[in-house]
């Protein structure tokens, strides 16, 4: 089945909620509304810039034409070496930019080039980090009420006042101490803020929280693995695939209390549907990553949830990966843009995966409406099924093969994926999607493992490397999810592992782990600005707009999982889960650093 991707009259309640059209800046962080967002231009209010998770905007002075006059105006040093994700937010005249760990947040002033008017540091235990799997990353705050939300390592969930940077509430979400920590960036819907917690490494149970936002009080709390009143779920009235889920629907795929160390972690992105008031994310891989060990189809890890943010009671649910065998964490972010399916208008929402498939849901009800591969080298499953929605896997890539371990290779993707957190944009003049993504494939050796609270539950060996007969690590694509195809691909020698950025201007910007922002022309990719920053970009492109002049943000800091080994000065290729052999030649292109670049249009 294809679906014809264009924006339909995205709903009224939805562009309010996030698009951030209008005139000049001038808003006082007290004054926010986001569901009037709309009338402030130039702003960033958000951590994807709006709730349909987007990542476009409407500026357009920096355009096709004169992008190659970027140049850096100011910069600004976070004070630390460690993986810099996410990216800053820009409320009114103020900046708002977070650090990795220790998860400094600085607020800047836009009138002096980034005068520091307050810096938070909050004081955490350093025993944190080891837990951390994949570097110290943190993924951005989040703005609501006056207040900037910051989940911290240590997964300590902050309110910090915007205007002065002293806390208002605090409150602890987890515990480092069974291997949860806190990467993710929240996200504030109505009076309340969302946050999820990583830890799937290390056999703790995944779960998404809502707080109030005034003070910080819990109010639901939902788990991906275990019994119905864990889940939030209802058995007759919660769907997966249009039929009810029915009662125990997790715990009767996973082996006597197995379910209890299941993973399911909710590190990634979420977004809000505020017309069908619901919100979606995704939950990450099922522990152990050795396969055999929990036979079944392990849900709801490797799931699209559908809830409903003042209850948390889920809609729907999705599973990509049943019994995931690879490690295709599926947290990336949910996508929302229109659709026309055989000439019927479509709420659809749109989802790379780790697994190398492009999904196309419908967010009404989570029915599969497509399902492609947007990486050719993807060969771990040949297609997924409409009708079941289940990967139809290739044995010869099963990591298990007759209920034994098996040490499988040439994997497509690697275990890092197609793509991993770092966020596509979507430009509703092209409809296209613009994917950073991982050209990586892998040898996948399990091994039995023990759970032991707080220590690693993985039970794999790894080893990555480019595609047989092929150089690039990565590339940057364009996609049509109408035709289920790349548009144009911009090969990379290392992954692209920072979020991409859409604009009114007709180009796409990006960063590359060597340390290059690049301008592409939306229609073609052609490169038509490139500039190397002091460090590899694993951060998002942002752009805001200020005394009427437009301008891009990027954080540079190389490190994630693709950068751990330069990050934590691991040298044996199959440390970092199999990364470190893989990205070693990236020590010759750009070392560590923790710098916010700022670009504006020279004279």
């Amino acid at each position: 089945m294809k679906t014809r991707t264009r924006l339909i009259a995205w709903p009224a309640a939805l562009v309010a909620a996030g698009a951030f059209l209008g005139g000049p800046a001038a808003f006082a962080a007290d004054q926010v509304d986001l569901l009037k967002a709309d009338q402030m231009a130039g702003q960033w209010v958000m951590p994807a810039g709006n709730y349909a998770n987007w990542r476009y905007t409407t500026l357009n002075q920096i355009n096709a034409g004169n992008v190659a006059k970027l140049q850096p105006v100011w910069t600004f040093s976070t004070g630390v070496l460690r993986g810099h994700e996410g990216g800053p937010l820009i409320i009114g005249d103020t900046m708002y930019v977070h650090a990795p760990f220790p998860n400094t947040v600085f607020a800047l002033d836009l009138n002096e080039n980034g005068r520091i008017l307050w810096k938070y540091e909050p004081k955490q235990d350093p025993n944190v980090i080891p837990v951390m799997c994949c570097d110290t990353v943190n993924r951005g705050v989040a703005y609501g009420d006056g207040k900037i939300i910051l989940h911290q390592a240590d997964t300590t969930l902050v309110a910090l006042d915007a205007k002065t940077g002293k806390v208002v509430w605090s409150v602890k979400d987890g515990d480092p101490k069974l291997g949860e920590t806190g990467t993710s960036a929240p996200l504030v819907i109505k009076d309340k803020v969302y946050v999820g917690v990583s830890g799937g490494e290390f056999g703790m149970q995944g779960r998404l929280t809502a707080y109030n936002l005034s003070d910080g009080k819990l109010v639901w709390k939902a788990y991906s693995i275990g019994p119905d009143d864990h889940l939030l779920v209802d058995p007759e009235k919660t769907t997966a695939m249009g039929k009810p889920i029915g009662k125990d629907s997790s715990l009767q795929t996973w082996e006597g209390d197995q379910w209890k160390n299941g993973g399911g972690a909710t590190w990634g992105w979420i977004s809000y549907d505020p017309e069908l008031n619901l919100l979606y994310y995704g939950s990450g891989n099922p522990g152990t990553w050795n396969p055999v060990q929990r036979p079944g189809d392990n849900k709801w890890s490797m799931t699209v949830f559908a809830r409903d943010p003042d209850t948390g009671m889920a809609k729907w649910v999705y599973q990509m990966t049943p019994h995931d065998e690879w490690d295709y964490d599926g947290i990336n972010e949910m996508v929302l843009a229109d659709t026309n399916v055989n000439g019927k208008a479509v709420k659809a929402l749109v989802h790379f995966d780790r697994n190398g498939f492009a999904y196309v849901l419908d967010r009404t009800n989570g029915m599969l409406l497509q399902a492609n591969k947007y990486d050719p080298a993807v060969n771990w499953a040949t297609h997924v099924d409409l009708q079941s929605g289940r990967p139809q896997v290739v044995p010869q890539y099963s990591t298990q093969h007759n209920g034994a371990d098996h040490n499988s290779k040439n994997i497509c993707p690697a275990a890092l994926g197609s793509k991993d957190e770092q966020p596509v944009a979507y430009s509703p003049q092209t409809h296209l999607f613009y994917v950073p993504t991982n050209h990586v494939c892998m040898d996948y050796e399990p091994f039995k493992v023990t759970y032991t609270a707080g220590q690693p539950f993985v039970g794999a060996t790894l080893s990555m490397f480019p595609p047989q007969g092929e150089k690039n690590l990565g590339n940057f694509i364009a996609y049509d999810v109408n035709d289920g195809k790349i548009v144009w691909s911009d090969p990379e020698p290392f992954s692209v592992w920072s979020g991409a950025l859409a604009t009114a201007g007709d180009v796409v910007f990006y960063g590359t782990l060597e340390g290059y922002l690049k301008a592409v022309d939306m229609k073609t990719g052609k490169l038509l600005y490139k500039f190397k920053t002091p460090s590899g970009i694993i951060g998002n492109v942002t752009p805001f707009e200020h005394n009427g002049k437009e301008y891009i943000a990027v954080l540079s800091g190389v490190g994630g999982w693709a950068g751990i080994g330069m990050a934590a000065g691991l040298t044996e290729d199959t440390a970092g889960l199999g990364a470190v052999g893989a990205y070693k030649a990236l020590n010759n292109y750009t070392q560590l650093g923790g710098v916010l670049t700022v670009f504006g249009l020279g004279e």
